[in-house]
């Protein structure tokens, strides 16, 4: 399941089962930190790592050992980032009224979006139940690129974040290994897997000077979502030298006929 946008123009580069709604993982998060954001919730607040934050589903690993006690705003840099479900988690678990109370607000600006076909059970992404679209997921890294301090921590190559009880610094690489490539030019991304999506990712790219959306979900391997990704990035890219050549033929063609002196009728005898 894939779908290529030309943000632009508005147009489907690719599309393939894009209305076939399914699990989407970590992709989640993604609304996650949008409805963290616009609760205004003081990202310096110190936040302790429980024992019932851990990952009871599927028992996936974290890089926060409990008793850690980390600000706010880390926990959302390593949860995007990183991908880190424990600091999800933890995150909805502090939210204003916790789980049941963020979930309901995912759900919330997930109708006001138009993401007709999208529904949260839960913050990380674990639970099969978090549905979407390709077409819904298009209009969710729309709504996510309008959050700047988003943009900024789901493109980082590599960072730490801070244990506040003893100093210790926690390191965290980005989830979405095209992001330490030079040759992508990446501004909003977001991985996802359990074995019922599939792995997953999404992100606002620019290729050949344009912006583009990429979806991908349910790529049968761990890597098989970056080698895909490379295809259509060198897809796009002789396209746009094809369209580009074709451009150039063209403007010569016009020069040489507007540069032919025509006999006014006149003087035809």
């Amino acid at each position: 399941m894939a779908l290529i946008v030309d943000v632009q123009r508005g147009e489907a580069l690719f599309e393939r089962k894009t209305d076939v709604q399914r699990s989407i993982a970590s992709l989640t998060k993604l609304m996650t930190a949008m409805v963290l954001i616009d609760a205004k919730l003081p990202m310096d607040e110190v936040i302790h790592i429980k024992r019932t934050d851990r990952d009871r589903l599927r028992g996936s690993k974290s890089k926060l050992s409990f008793g850690t006690q980390m600000k706010r705003g880390d926990l959302l840099k390593i949860m995007v980032a990183g991908s880190d479900n424990r600091a999800a988690a933890a995150l909805g678990r502090t939210f204003p009224g916790g789980h049941k109370a963020i979930i309901t607000e995912m759900n919330k600006k997930a109708e006001e979006l138009g993401l007709k076909n999208t529904v949260f059970k839960g913050v990380s992404g674990l639970r099969s139940g978090n549905m979407s679209t390709a077409h819904d997921l298009v209009g969710l890294v729309k709504a996510a690129y309008f959050y700047p301090l988003i943009r900024e921590i789901s493109t980082i190559k590599e960072d730490f974040v801070t244990d506040l009880r003893k100093g210790w610094k926690v390191e965290f690489r980005n989830t979405n290994r095209l992001v330490l490539n030079r040759k992508w030019d990446i501004m909003l991304s977001k991985t996802g897997y359990i074995a019922d999506a599939g792995h997953c990712l999404v992100m606002w790219t620019e290729i050949s000077g344009r912006p583009v959306i990429m979806v991908l979900l349910n790529s049968w391997g761990r890597l098989s979502k970056f080698g895909d990704s490379n295809r259509i990035r060198k897809w796009l890219n002789r396209a746009d030298q094809k369209a580009q050549k074709a451009a150039r033929a063209e403007k010569k063609v016009e020069a040489k006929i507007s540069s032919v002196r025509l006999t006014p009728v006149s003087e035809i005898e």
